[in-house]
């Protein structure tokens, strides 16, 4: 099926990652999209109201005339509650949820017990959808995983065998990123690092500039680049490590100009992560993509999405990361970091490639709103 097919996107919380997928691939569809959304703002407010707001909204779409082939929207809306109040004209359509994250396996910032609601609301919203995108196979399976747990747990009338309902009817389909020029030749100087996480305990900082200072202590000369967005409670090594290094410092914050940013990834020659958590790393694609060296923990997504190049990972200890951070200094040094194949973590992002990315989930809308149909029509027989 290639026709162009009408897409219902509901995004609750229309900000971050959330809004730039949806963004960029209606940018890049051949499909259309009717598009209701919500600010980025409380969001667990916007799980609980959403699908109210929402099925409200669509009464007045569908009073003016409009129509849609399939209904897409976010880990963020109850899709349960959103289709047994919406009329059956929006209730009935072919339905995908895209996982961004979830309120299961999503860490913690502090040590209150998790409120378990917003993680049921993922579960019934998965079981309410025609088929469940994941951002990453490491996602997909640390839920489902988590799902299992959780539903066994439970006093009674456990739903036993909603994992594996949810797992037929999963798929992966990573976010794309916008390609970069092919990477130029180094210009001369001191090595050049890049942090793109943000500033939160879950991406381990406290290791990243222990590393740093190990690096130093070695002797190595480099400039250093700490991007990502800060927040009020951000970690205080972030204040520490700004005064130890402002002789060392090319950028510091971040950069609220998407081209200041991507320049900044051009400028670099090595991303370093040290995350305990993240369900897919995206900033980090884009730092390969624009020609980064990575080095990062060999887990999460990064085997997934990175291959098996075993000097993409580190051991998880500052020692190592600073060893492995001076090795690829040295090899700056002797004119080229990448041993001669300047294009080898390039070649690894190309998956995510919106001009490729695009294709793939419109040709996805196409098989979902075929199957869904097909099935109609069987059962109207």
């Amino acid at each position: 099926m290639s026709n162009q097919i009408n897409i219902l996107a509901l995004n609750p919380y229309h900000g971050g990652s959330h809004r730039a997928f949806l963004d960029d691939w209606q940018t890049r569809s051949r499909h259309t999209f009717d598009t209701l959304t919500l600010p980025a703002y409380k969001w667990k407010w916007r799980m609980r109201h959403a699908a109210i707001t929402f099925a409200e909204q669509v009464v007045a779409l569908i009073e003016s005339g409009q129509t849609w082939d399939a209904l897409f929207c976010t880990d963020m809306l109850n899709l349960a509650e959103f289709r047994g109040l919406a009329p059956p004209a929006v209730r009935d359509l072919p339905a995908v949820v895209y996982f961004h994250e979830n309120q299961l396996t999503y860490p913690q910032q502090n040590d209150t017990e998790r409120d378990l609601h917003f993680a049921f609301t993922n579960i019934t919203t998965a079981l309410a959808a025609d088929e469940v995108w994941f951002n990453s196979g490491f996602h997909r399976d640390a839920w489902l995983t988590g799902v299992d747990r959780l539903l066994q747990s439970m006093p009674d009338f456990q739903p036993i065998g909603t994992g594996d309902a949810i797992r037929a009817k999963s798929d992966v389909q990573p976010p794309g990123i916008e390609p970069f020029p092919a990477p130029a030749a180094r210009q001369a100087g001191p090595l050049r690092i890049a942090w793109v996480a943000r500033w939160e305990h879950d991406k381990n900082p406290e290791m990243f500039f222990e590393a740093i200072r190990l690096l130093e202590s070695h002797g190595v000369d480099f400039r250093l680049s700490v991007l990502g967005e800060s927040f009020t409670n951000s970690p205080t090594c972030f204040t520490d490590a700004s005064a130890q290094f402002t002789h060392r410092i090319d950028h510091w914050g971040f950069l609220e100009s998407r081209d200041a940013y991507r320049e900044a990834l051009v400028d670099a020659d090595v991303v370093v992560s040290t995350a305990d958590h993240e369900f897919f790393g995206i900033a980090v694609v884009e730092a390969v993509a624009a020609g980064c060296f990575p080095l990062v923990p060999c887990r999460l997504a990064y085997p997934e999405v990175l291959g098996d190049d075993n000097e993409f990972f580190h051991d998880d200890t500052p020692t190592g990361i600073a060893e492995q951070l001076r090795t690829l200094s040295q090899r700056l040094a002797n004119g080229e970091i990448w041993n001669g194949d300047r294009l080898r973590g390039v070649q690894r992002t190309e998956p995510c490639d919106w001009s490729r990315r695009a294709d793939e989930l419109d040709a996805a809308c196409d098989r979902i709103v075929a199957s869904v149909s097909g099935a109609d029509t069987q059962e109207n027989i």
